[in-house]
């Protein structure tokens, strides 16, 4: 892996030496990030807890005791990355730039390996650019939470890089935006777990436009999501097997401000969300009814009411606050059938009706330096879902998160 490391960046620094002379210009930058956590219990997550998202209902053993009121906690360094930026030649009227970028994250149960974060070329004309490769999606946006934790505030906003195709055009404050978005790391869920099979079934990319409007320290915008995915193409059904057609496509409107002057930044976003399960968000689809014959299946997605609050002061000493919540909402149609997604289920333990969270952090910043500690206050509300797909009976659970993180910028 060291061996693999230092032959890129050797020829990273070769094939800059040498394409500085075909007009190529090129800024490589890095960090170094430490990651010391402790939660008291357990929790839904990934990356063995690196990226926090809820605590897990209480599970308990023969004697009555909760086997998930358990703590634990861990220090990486898997968030490290390293990336270059790169200037072009023009291509007509247009300047061209290329961001790529790489961390340790890994995939699955194989971390401290490369993978992709950032894969795109930039084609700008001034007051319009396309963009095309692998990012920031949509809706995470340009109003994100300055917190600690690397979930930069999920499950309440959208998180996710994929690869796509995004226009934006720009002209006295206002920004209009469409894209087109594919799924390669964070993916739906289905009937075969979390896949990218359903939406490269559909032969339908994620489809997103928003708009934006900058005045002085204000930014203020929206979009709506659309998500068109093919669960199955065949079914089971008297032990026959059939060629089915189904499809769900949903659409998730979200709307956010922000203000930042001076010390003082404030921004706020809320989404309803309608299966946004590869957004790292809280939802799915269910079940509404089986043909008798095919076994072909209709479906109803869950919709989710997530808003968040940001607010922070401050350059070299930032305290900071961020609130979250997010609410069940229930199916657009009865459910009859299997249920599909994060969050939501037949079994009271996966049911979440509501999501509460406060957090408090206070950064210190010098020069390529940052060193801040986070607590967050974490409630799931778990409990009986009922054919509309809403929670009812709940108990709350409760997770307390302190982290502590340094990083060295270069």
């Amino acid at each position: 892996m060291k061996r693999a490391l230092f032959l890129l960046i050797g020829l990273c620094i070769a094939w800059s030496g040498y394409a500085q002379k075909k007009n190529f210009s090129y800024t490589f930058y890095g960090q170094v990030r430490g990651d010391l956590f402790y939660n008291s219990r357990a929790n839904s997550e990934t990356v063995d807890g690196l990226f926090y998202l809820y605590p897990k209902d209480k599970r308990f053993d023969a004697a009555g005791e909760d086997l998930n009121a358990s703590p634990n906690g861990s220090f990486y360094v898997l968030y490290s990355r390293l990336g270059v930026d790169v200037q072009g030649p023009d291509l007509g009227t247009a300047k061209t730039t290329v961001k790529l970028e790489a961390d340790f994250r890994g995939s699955g149960s194989t971390y401290a390996l490369f993978r992709i974060r950032h894969a795109y070329i930039n084609l700008d004309w001034g007051k319009s650019d396309v963009t095309i490769g692998q990012t920031w999606h949509p809706l995470f946006g340009e109003v994100t939470p300055q917190v600690l934790n690397l979930n930069v505030g999920a499950p309440f906003q959208p998180f996710n890089r994929s690869p796509l195709i995004r226009y934006r055009y720009e002209n006295n404050g206002w920004q209009l935006a469409a894209a087109a978005v594919w799924q390669l790391q964070y993916l739906s869920a289905g009937p075969n777990g979390k896949s990218e099979e359903y939406i490269k079934n559909g032969c339908v990319p994620e489809i997103y436009a928003g708009v934006n409007y900058k005045k002085g320290a204000w930014l203020v915008g929206g979009g709506v999501e659309m998500v068109s995915l093919k669960p199955r193409t065949q079914a089971q059904m008297n032990k026959q097997t059939f060629k089915v057609s189904e499809r769900i496509t949903t659409f998730s409107p979200e709307v956010h401000a922000k203000y930042q002057s001076g010390d003082w930044m404030v921004a706020a976003k809320t989404i309803l969300a309608a299966n946004l399960t590869q957004c790292s968000m809280l939802g799915g689809y269910a079940v509404t009814s089986v043909n008798p014959s095919t076994g072909e299946q209709k479906y109803t997605p869950f919709r989710h009411s997530s808003s968040w609050l940001n607010i922070t002061y401050g350059k070299k000493w930032q305290p900071g606050i961020y609130l979250g919540y997010l609410k069940n909402l229930g199916t657009t149609r009865d459910i009859h059938g299997d249920i599909y997604g994060v969050g939501v289920g037949y079994t009271d333990s996966n049911n979440v009706d509501q999501l509460v969270s406060a957090s408090a952090q206070l950064t210190y910043n010098l020069p390529h330096w940052r060193i801040g500690a986070e607590y967050t206050c974490a409630s799931a509300y778990f409990g009986a879902m009922g054919t509309d797909g809403k929670v009812r009976e709940t108990h709350a659970v409760t997770n307390h998160r302190i982290l502590g993180v340094v990083m060295f910028l270069f």
